[in-house]
Formats: C-alpha cells, structure tokens, sequence
C-alpha cells in the first residue's frame, strides 16, 4: 500500500495503460518534467498498443502486470487467476523484454490464496494508498486536491493513463504538471514502485 516512511519519496502510478489517446501525453509530460513512473499494464492493451507499451519502458519507467483484461480476481478460480497473471507475462515480456515483479490486482481485490500463490512465484503485490479518483471524470483542480491533500512520505498514488469507452481523464493530464512541481516543492522525490520498495527487476 505504501513505502518506508523515512524517505520523502512519491511513486506516481498509472493503472490501465497503454492506450493511445491519454498514455502517451502522460509520457510527454513525464519526459518534460524528468519524472519516472511506473505504470500497471493491462494485457489486451498491450495487444492493442504495443508501440505505446514499448516507449513506456524505453523512456525508463516501471511497469506492472495489472491482468488480461482487468478481471476482478475476487470472481474467478484458480485457473483463471493463474491465466490473467501469465498471459499478461507472456506479453510483457515479448512485447517490452522483461518481465516486472509488482502485480497491481483490479480494484484492488485480491485473496490471501492468490497473493500466497504471487509470492511463491516472488511477486509483490502493490496497492495504493493515495487515490486521485481521476477515472471518475475530475477536473483538474479535483485530481491535485485528492493527491496533494493525503500524500505522506511513503505514499502510492493511483491515478489512471487508460480508461474505458468515452472516458476522460484529462483531469489527470491537466493536474500531473501542477502535482509534479508542488510535490518537488515540498521536498519530495518522485520514484518508482520497484525504486521506493527496493525491488531488484531481473
């Protein structure tokens, strides 16, 4: 859910990725800014936008495996959880060159059986605990004000850089600038989930 309070670092994370209208003006704004990120891909998405994919990681950012298809892993059995996770992998690894240790379950659900079985496998299961609740449409006043009201050192924040059918996260795209320049004015470095957790990628 977070990080070691004793550094003032942020991880900026982005769940739903890729996708071709709001990702790669995110990665604009990050490259502007010279800020990592890490961001949770969905499989289908990598299917759909594998260019998209393939820049996140050139540019130096962290990804995560946040399922085929953003199934709630509460809902399924075994071997459909064990198929969400490993195609997924399989298409990160093919599509980008590696594949990264943190898993990001939709909506944050996930069982002590399947989070048992991730770490068998030396997978780290990474929530949240800053939520910019950007996938509900907020302006950009709304999405800063829910990040930079709650943060601490130590703190995950999810905001989204892929959405569904007809939504709009230019509350994010318009915030990220503002978040980015007001969290390194109050002494925080911006990091990675794997930098900010010590997690060693192969």
């Amino acid at each position: 859910m977070k990080g070691p309070e004793s550094k003032r670092e942020i991880a900026l994370t982005f769940d739903d990725a890729p996708d071709e209208i709001f990702t790669p003006v995110i990665l604009d704004i990050l490259k502007q800014k010279d800020v990592k990120a890490t961001f949770f891909l969905v499989g289908h998405r990598i299917e759909k936008y594998p260019e998209v994919a393939k820049r996140i990681v050139q540019e130096g950012h962290a990804i995560g495996n946040h399922s085929y298809n953003h199934a709630d892993y509460l809902t399924l059995n075994r071997s459909e959880f064990l198929n969400q996770i490993i195609r997924t992998y399989e298409l990160m690894s093919s599509y980008t060159g590696y594949s990264p240790t943190i898993v990001r379950p939709p909506y944050g659900n996930i069982s002590e059986q399947q989070i048992e079985w991730l770490a068998s496998q030396k997978r780290k299961v990474v929530n949240w605990n800053v939520d910019s609740l950007d996938w509900k449409g907020l302006n950009a006043e709304q999405v800063s004000s829910n990040i930079l009201s709650n943060v601490t050192p130590g703190s995950i924040v999810l905001q989204h850089s892929g959405t569904g059918d007809g939504g709009d996260l230019s509350g994010t795209i318009h915030a990220l600038p503002t978040v980015i320049d007001e969290l390194r004015k109050d002494g925080f470095e911006l990091v990675t989930v794997q930098e900010m957790l010590g997690v060693v990628e192969s």
